[in-house]
């Protein structure tokens, strides 16, 4: 019995020491008053917890998971949108079911071409909310490991505290409907890809003139690498800031992807364009620079050629040096 006192002792310690991290998130999590930070605590504290090699934190974006956040030893989906038939959030939160697989590649829920490329091997899915779940929060693991009981408890009370939250940061009006939530970027607050696709196909069907924009951040990557997550997201958010400030109200300025995003400038013409989107290029913070492609639309051209002519400008843009505007041919 002697010999076993330190492993039980040293199991007491991380009993004592998880409890402590799951009361200090949800004592966080209290008090927060803005989507992205429950992303922050969510995408950390989740990790911590269950001692995993990852964590990502998935919006219900209608039909949609859109992966808003993550904290992991190598890049995951971060931004990305997946239907919601095809992804194991979206079973958990469809069916309001936590689920813990051991081998993710011998499971049919999990789309395995989406995860070859990540160093995922052993994953927990749990909803947020019980009923009508609207996200949901993942761990992984890079060795097999399949969750215990114990484990998936606590990854479901970080869930559940995680749904207080979302209800007060509702009530203070930064989450007032899903409608809301599916059309925003919670990391920026601009228009997410799902609406900038919907005003631009209605810009479209409605033979205006317009004209759009794409802005990507110049070695935003070498800025990660250097500074850590964090720092890119509060970037990203400085410049959603800077570049509203310096369109016109009728302008819309979305999140494309990643560093990646698009304005949609109704009813100017080329000339006004460029003035605006260099104002744009040179109120972006001065930790980086930005590179700009714009188009404006033929008679009767297709949407997908209208964007495709700006990202091959905004691909002649990075060509010639970066920091610079470019209007394609």
């Amino acid at each position: 019995m002697e010999a076993q006192a330190p492993v039980l002792e040293q199991a007491s310690i991380d009993a004592s020491a998880t409890l402590q991290l799951l009361l200090d998130t949800v004592s966080q999590l209290s008090m927060v008053r803005h989507l992205a930070d429950i992303q922050a605590i969510v995408r950390t504290s989740a990790r911590r917890l269950l001692k995993a090699d990852g964590a990502t934190f998935v919006l219900r974006d209608l039909d949609h998971c859109y992966y808003a956040d993550e904290d992991a030893i190598s890049p995951l989906w971060k931004g990305q949108r997946f239907p919601l038939e095809s992804c194991i959030s979206g079973w958990a939160m469809v069916n309001r079911e936590a689920v813990a697989i051991e081998d993710i590649y011998a499971d049919p829920r999990i789309p395995h071409e989406a995860y070859r490329p990540t160093f995922v091997k052993s994953l927990a899915m749990v909803p947020v909310r019980r009923v009508d779940p609207v996200a949901a929060i993942g761990v992984y693991w890079a060795k097999p490991h399949l969750a215990t009981t114990e484990e998936l408890s606590l990854a479901q009370a970080l869930a559940d505290s995680v749904a207080v939250s979302l209800e007060h940061v509702r009530v203070l009006g930064e989450l007032a409907t899903t409608v809301e939530l599916s059309a925003t970027d919670p990391l920026t607050g601009v228009a997410n890809r799902r609406e900038w696709d919907r005003q631009l196909g209605a810009a479209i069907e409605s033979n205006q003139r317009i004209t759009v924009a794409l802005v990507d951040l110049d070695h935003f990557k070498a800025f990660n690498d250097a500074n850590g997550h964090q720092a890119g997201d509060e970037l990203l958010r400085e410049c959603a800031d800077a570049w509203a400030a310096m369109l016109r109200g009728a302008d819309l300025l979305a999140r494309y992807g990643g560093e990646e995003f698009g304005v949609l400038l109704p009813g100017v013409s080329t000339e006004l364009a460029v003035t605006i989107m260099d104002r744009v290029r040179r109120s972006t913070p001065e930790q980086v620079t930005a590179s700009i492609g714009i188009a404006t639309r033929f008679l009767d051209e297709p949407l997908t050629d209208l964007v495709a002519r700006a990202d091959t400008a905004l691909y002649a843009a990075k060509s010639a040096g970066r920091d610079r505007v470019v209007v394609a041919d």
